[in-house]
């Protein structure tokens, strides 16, 4: 996934959504080592002191830790995953419903059109295409 960052909102919060999603998506595995913040940061075409924002809020959050003079590597306590992982689903299933809002689907609409293109949208997605 390239880094398709937008002025609309912070970088650094973008960063930590892209990172976020590079690791449980499995682009880095537990105890990988990240790349530096330079080489991060030339990546994504941002100032190194933004990349080094994001992945000090990304260590808060206990995803990934420092190894003084070797760099950041991404934890290997799958409860942090996991938990990582179920804060993203539960931030696109936000997202999604609040699009079916306003698109004017009531909760029992959204439950329907889901269960009528539940096999159509798994067929793509084992495809390789997205939902």
């Amino acid at each position: 996934m390239s880094w398709n960052l937008d002025s609309s909102r912070p970088i650094y919060a973008q960063i930590i959504e892209k990172v976020s999603l590079d690791i449980v998506s499995g682009k880095y595995q537990p105890g990988d080592k990240l790349p530096s913040v330079r080489d991060l940061a030339a990546q994504a075409g941002v100032n190194p002191n933004t990349m080094q924002k994001a992945l000090t809020e990304l260590e808060k959050k206990g995803v990934v830790y420092s190894q003084r003079t070797l760099g950041r590597f991404v934890t290997d306590d799958p409860m942090k995953l996991s938990e990582l992982r179920e804060e993203m689903a539960q931030k696109e299933i936000t997202s999604f419903l609040g699009a079916m809002k306003r698109l004017g689907y009531t909760r029992s609409e959204v439950v329907a059109l889901l269960n009528e293109n539940k096999d159509a949208a798994l067929r793509q997605t084992e495809k390789g295409a997205d939902l």
